[in-house]
């Protein structure tokens, strides 16, 4: 029994800026997560203007990114993502704290993402953390026989979970 719990620890990882050497391994893992992934292009053009865009590396391997907008005193998470064996761990909250820190050092007051109303894994997450529901995006989200509404949340800075 003490295995298997063992095997839930946090594991410590590297949050680091995305460089465009990892672009081909993101496309990747974003291609093993989503049936409708962002291209290795709009990664590529995501780190060229500018995104604050991480990686999460435990030991050699990505095991996660994500991808922020900032400006005019807000922040748009665009992208979150962590390899699905790597989940439930810790992971996606030290990657999401980390993106609302540099949000709140960009001058951003608010922090707004969309989720996918059947990721409530996600939504979990994201409400554990101060955000919380302020609308609805209809037919945001691709989706296998055609469109997702996506939640719209938002997180005021000052607002985050200790």
């Amino acid at each position: 029994m003490a295995a298997a719990r063992d095997d839930l620890r946090i594991p410590r990882v590297e949050l680091r800026p995305m460089r465009e050497a990892d672009l081909p391994a993101i496309a990747a893992l974003e291609r093993e997560s989503y049936p409708f992934p962002w291209s290795e292009g709009i990664f590529r053009d995501c780190v060229r203007v500018g995104y604050v865009c991480l990686v999460v590396e435990l030991g050699f391997e990505s095991v996660g990114y994500g991808v922020m907008s900032a400006g005019a005193g807000e922040a748009h998470i665009l992208n979150l993502c962590v390899r699905e064996a790597m989940r439930a761990r810790g992971i996606g909250g030290t990657l999401l704290r980390r993106l609302v820190e540099l949000a709140a050092e960009a001058g951003a007051h608010e922090v707004f993402l969309e989720v996918r109303p059947s990721n409530i894994a996600a939504i979990r997450l994201y409400q554990s953390l101060g955000f919380a529901p302020v609308g609805v995006r209809k037919g945001y989200y691709q989706a296998v026989g055609g469109r997702e509404d996506a939640t719209v949340l938002r997180l005021t800075l000052g607002g985050l979970s200790p």
